[in-house]
């Protein structure tokens, strides 16, 4: 059992949560996340990045988008409950050393993975960029902190220019592989297909590019294999050989068509859960 110390709400559908997991946050790392189970009958596994811990509480803080069955489930807890299944720290934390100049690209509730490893590199001795990108300004949050964390430039792009610049991450991130200053090493958290066309950006550069993928995972140790993907031609399971890897090497299509095999199974669970709750609340009335 892990207890949920603190909730908030981001956004429309973006939450925090802080949770009681002392040892977690003792041994975390940047970079690596934990496995929660909400339903022990019927639940499925879904893996979280660890986004920040306390050592003082003892606890770790969690940002997740409710879009699925098992996320809306969390988001509808509240301070004081019980998560029956929380395990971690899980993964390869991110290898940190001073590379010189690193940019920190993160897209929608990507910037919550990306929060400790910026922090981690900075205090490492690198220079730091930062450049967030969301569909809409509603979908941004910690500015503040990564901004307190970026060295010389602070870019946010939104895909309707509601916030920061009309554009996709992509945009800013070719500007600076093309300016004098040009990155050491990029960091790309978010969406397949946004990491997908980040690395695409950097190649023609030749600028090393890792990306974190959080793909399907059920167990978080490599023993089911649902978490396989091909990376330079080789297979490797994402949660323990991963979550990072050359962005460069990785088979994105693969990625993304394993990625979309569960997801009639998701939409019908999540329908499910919409019409008991709808049944529940008629009941009630």
């Amino acid at each position: 059992m892990a207890k949920i110390l603190f909730k908030q709400q981001l956004s429309a559908d973006v939450f925090l949560i802080r949770v009681h997991a002392p040892h977690i946050a003792e041994e975390r790392l940047a970079g690596q996340f934990i496995i929660l189970q909400i339903d022990l009958e019927f639940g499925e596994r879904i893996p979280l990045t660890i986004a920040d811990a306390d050592t003082q509480e003892g606890s770790i803080t969690l940002i997740f988008q409710a879009v699925g069955r098992t996320t809306r489930l969390l988001s509808h807890l509240e301070t004081g409950d019980d998560i029956p299944v929380l395990v971690g720290p899980l993964g390869k934390p991110t290898h940190i050393e001073k590379y010189g100049h690193v940019v920190c690209v993160s897209g929608g509730v990507g910037t919550a993975p990306m929060h400790p490893i910026a922090q981690a590199l900075k205090k490492a001795g690198n220079r730091v960029s930062i450049i967030m990108g969301a569909r809409h300004k509603e979908l941004l949050f910690w500015e503040d902190k990564m901004q307190a964390i970026a060295d010389e430039n602070f870019i946010i792009t939104t895909d309707d220019g509601s916030a920061g610049r009309k554009a996709l991450v992509t945009e800013p991130l070719k500007e600076l592989c093309e300016s004098a200053d040009k990155p050491d090493l990029v960091i790309a958290i978010g969406p397949s297909i946004m990491m997908k066309f980040c690395a695409k950006t950097t190649e023609p550069f030749h600028v090393p590019t890792l990306v974190s993928l959080n793909t399907i995972m059920v167990d978080g140790t490599g023993m089911c294999g649902c978490c396989r993907v091909n990376v330079g031609g080789k297979v490797k399971f994402a949660c323990v050989d991963g979550p990072e890897f050359d962005g460069h090497l990785v088979d994105w299509d693969n990625l993304m068509h394993r990625m979309s095999t569960y997801r009639e199974i998701e939409k019908d669970h999540l329908c499910n859960m919409e019409r008991m709750a709808l049944e529940k609340e008629a009941e009630g009335k």
